[in-house]
């Protein structure tokens, strides 16, 4: 028999309060510049995990060119920062910075051989927003990647 450790710290997490804008279940409609003349169609999920102490995201595009994630978000009290662990299909896993700047949220990553950025802006009604990433391969030139619209399902 499992027994189940850390009840107490199964709380709210204040610092990641600014994203709490971010919970609910959202569809999705976008683009990437890479494939041309395709209109993807997904669902996010943002939800509280262990009583609020991280955020995750689960996010799935129904076009088999964009993977399926999962992301966890959290914080560090001392240094005042909030970052992301994310993991794909592919087997890929990735760390973020994250920030949030009233209705913007963004996050990023720096490696020498794909860095990405992602700008969020959510809606003042919080029933929509827009995300756009940008991203650079090799140190080379910025350059479009996914562009997506959420709507709020609940």
């Amino acid at each position: 028999m499992t027994t189940r450790s850390g009840g107490e710290a199964n709380i709210p997490n204040p610092a990641l309060a600014p994203i709490a804008r971010l919970i609910g279940t959202w569809t999705s409609v976008g683009t990437h510049p890479m494939v041309k003349d395709t209109v993807f169609h997904g669902r996010m999920t943002c939800e509280w995990l262990e009583g609020g102490a991280f955020l995750i995201m689960r996010s799935e595009i129904d076009e088999p060119e964009i993977p399926t994630g999962l992301a966890i978000i959290g914080s560090d009290d001392a240094l005042g920062t909030l970052s992301m662990q994310y993991f794909d299909e592919r087997r890929v896993s990735r760390r973020y910075e994250v920030s949030v700047d009233g209705n913007v949220v963004r996050w990023w990553r720096d490696s020498p051989d794909f860095s990405q950025r992602w700008t969020c802006t959510i809606a003042d009604d919080g029933r929509t927003m827009t995300g756009k990433g940008v991203m650079s391969k090799d140190g080379g030139e910025w350059e479009g990647d996914l562009e997506l619209t959420y709507t709020r399902v609940k």
